[in-house]
């Protein structure tokens, strides 16, 4: 059985088959300006690790794209 040596959970993740390329609406709803667009993909992604868990950025999404991880004591 392998180990994982580093464990990345983000707060928020971004399904990229479902974000439509080109859209900002999660990216202009986050008041803390961590989601941004990758130049690559043309799709959202978390690039600073800082949620406050206030899901407008799920909200906004029309396709249900994007995921928030509350951790269970915050629920």
């Amino acid at each position: 059985m392998a180990l994982v040596e580093n464990r990345s959970d983000v707060p928020v993740t971004i399904d990229e088959s479902k974000c439509i390329d080109g859209c900002r609406l999660c990216v202009d709803m986050c008041p803390l300006d961590s989601l941004a667009i990758d130049p690559e993909t043309d799709k959202a992604f978390m690039h600073v690790d800082e949620c406050w868990y206030c899901g407008p950025c799920a909200a906004r999404c029309p396709t249900g794209a994007v995921t928030i991880n509350m951790p269970y004591l915050l629920r």
